[in-house]
């Protein structure tokens, strides 16, 4: 009798697929949305396994801490600025209502008060091209635009940890610990390459499925492999 399928055993929810919630500091987001505009000192840069962009510990000028993806450039003992108010400068957190257009900004929130959702990426940024009403325009990582409400907050600059895709794995020891740190098991062996008794696509003398890969939604567990109620497959012809 073969092994139960890897989509099977992390249906599960056991601790080999689940995010190792004990290894992480926090979470990375902003405090509560205020009308005021409030001072905050960056007391700490903290590593957190996984997340690849360093988070700094801001305390607040109530005594409030919170934790946040780091601006490149953001040192321990710089003084933050949250708020409407707040000037637009490296590490200040401002409204995109208040952000002047082509800004590079990040972890931009799509609601006010979500703690921010978008461009969080090492690297990565955002760039604010224009208004219309109530809502501030977007240029996404991506090149996507999009409206975002012009009371959601962003970060001004790019987050640190820029450069580190350009860092060759080099072997499978890194990437067995890159991926430790996250809800992803790894390695990932194909399906082709198993024994019939193990996966729906193993078994034969070459590596091939052997039959159709298009499988309905509601197929068994043991079954639901391949492409899930795929509308079509293949390379598209022109």
């Amino acid at each position: 009798m073969g092994k139960r399928l890897i989509q099977q055993r992390a249906g599960r929810g056991t601790p080999t697929f689940r995010n190792p919630k004990h290894i992480h500091p926090g979470p990375g987001k902003y405090p509560p949305v205020s009308d005021s505009t409030v001072k905050g000192r960056v007391i700490e840069l903290i590593h957190d396994p996984g997340r690849y962009v360093p988070l700094a510990k801001i305390v607040l000028e109530n005594g409030a801490k919170f934790l946040t993806p780091a601006a490149e450039g953001v040192y321990v003992g710089q003084v933050i600025q949250i708020g409407p108010d707040a000037e637009p400068s490296n590490g200040n957190i401002l409204p995109l209502g208040r952000i002047p257009e082509g800004t590079q900004v990040f972890n931009l929130e799509l609601r006010p008060g979500d703690g921010g959702k978008l461009a969080r990426q090492s690297g990565s940024y955002a760039l604010v091209v224009g208004r219309t009403g109530r809502e501030t325009i977007i240029k996404l990582p991506s090149g996507k635009q999009k409206s975002i409400p012009n009371l959601a907050r962003a970060t001004i600059g790019i987050p640190a940890g820029g450069g580190r895709i350009e860092k060759p794995i080099l072997k499978a020891g890194n990437a067995y610990h890159k991926w430790k740190r996250k809800a992803k098991k790894w390695p990932k062996v194909r399906g082709v390459a198993m024994y019939a008794a193990t996966h729906p696509h193993g078994g034969g003398s070459h590596q091939s499925e052997g039959h159709p890969t298009t499988v309905a939604r509601n197929t068994p567990p043991g079954r639901k492999v391949g492409h899930i109620a795929a509308r079509r497959t293949g390379r598209r012809k022109r």
